[in-house]
């Protein structure tokens, strides 16, 4: 996910993608420790994504763009 998309989001809309990425990353935690996950690099793109997400969101609440 690009940090340009996330900038045109909405504040409520930032939150729920927040919530979604961090449940997707829940989810495939438990894939790797059941040893069902095959791509082992998605759990850091989910986690760059949800940072992301919150420095934007920061962003938009000190006054930024």
């Amino acid at each position: 996910m690009k940090a340009r998309e996330l900038r045109e989001m909405s504040t409520d809309e930032l939150r729920q993608k927040e919530k979604d990425l961090k449940e997707e990353l829940f989810n495939l935690r438990f894939q790797r420790a059941t040893g069902q996950l095959e791509n082992l690099m998605r759990v850091g793109q989910v986690k760059r994504d949800i940072a992301r997400v919150k420095t934007i969101s920061r962003e938009k609440a000190k006054g930024g763009t």
